[in-house]
């Protein structure tokens, strides 16, 4: 907790380093500043659970969504059994993510439904990095399994600066008849809408029910600014809090940049931990 407020931090990578290429490390040391993320891993660059969750504490985040990714032309492979050892350290803080790329698995419905199995609370698709589009009819299967199950969907939303990223994936005008195909699946744009389709990210999250807006990577200060185009308090009912850690400079830092915006308070308690907790099945906040 943060001044009384619970936290959930909706977006936390936490990968064993030898699986990611430099261009990661590189952007995590950039955007990281003053927080010491590498004091959650050991020598050999492997995350160790009670440091991990130690250092969680300290930040005052209640619980975490740990992602996987499966992204070789841009990040390299984090499978989501590289997380387990976190999870089930501490199953109360830490939930699992899981993650599909349609050029790895096939049939990819079982590949999700593997993954769930596992303890997953969601389902992550990162069209940038993978180089696909979201509205591919075989992802379709996916979002079938999410509906079915009743988890959400999170999107990568926006621009990415990896290399063999392909950014025009992330348009969120790609999900636009998705989010109507599947009116019973929460989808979670993760970024919201980062860099030139803040409105397009916007306006889908204020139109329809099932459309939400994920914070991570984007500093709090700066979202009013954004974001100029809407009516700022009721766009900010649809956002969910995450800090894609570790490329952030501590997450109590983020949530008091947030407290200065001045919202209302259900508004401010909501975005930290309430939409999450509706969103994200058994977070038990």
């Amino acid at each position: 907790m943060i001044d009384g407020k619970t936290v959930v931090d909706a977006h936390v990578h936490a990968p064993r380093l030898d699986t990611l290429k430099p261009s990661w490390l590189e952007w995590a040391e950039q955007f990281s500043g003053p927080h010491d993320w590498r004091s959650a891993y050991d020598e050999d660059g492997v995350p160790v659970p009670s440091k991990l969750d130690a250092l969680m504490e300290s930040e005052g985040v209640d619980r975490v969504l740990l992602f996987s990714e499966y992204s070789p032309r841009a990040t390299g492979i984090q499978p989501i059994e590289h997380n387990l050892p976190i999870y089930e350290y501490n199953p109360v803080r830490f939930r699992l993510v899981a993650n599909v790329n349609p050029h790895l698995h096939h049939p990819v419905a079982a590949e999700v439904e593997r993954q769930l199995d596992l303890g997953a609370v969601a389902l992550k698709i990162h069209p940038v990095h993978g180089a696909f589009s979201p509205a591919d009819k075989e992802l379709y299967a996916a979002y079938q399994v999410c509906a079915d199950r009743g988890v959400p969907v999170i999107l990568h939303s926006g621009t990415s600066s990896f290399p063999g990223s392909r950014t025009s994936f992330g348009n969120p005008e790609l999900l636009s008849d998705v989010v109507e195909d599947f009116p019973q699946v929460n989808f979670v744009f993760a970024h919201g809408g980062r860099g030139w389709w803040y409105d397009v990210a916007a306006f889908l999250a204020l139109a329809k029910d099932n459309v939400w807006l994920d914070l991570s990577g984007l500093p709090p200060k700066k979202l009013p600014t954004y974001y100029a185009r809407f009516d700022f308090t009721r766009l900010a009912g649809k956002f969910v809090f995450g800090t894609d850690w570790p490329g952030v400079p501590g997450t109590s830092r983020n949530v008091r940049a947030l407290m200065e915006l001045n919202l209302p308070d259900d508004v401010l308690t909501d975005i930290l931990a309430g939409n999450a907790a509706k969103l994200y099945p058994g977070l038990d906040i």
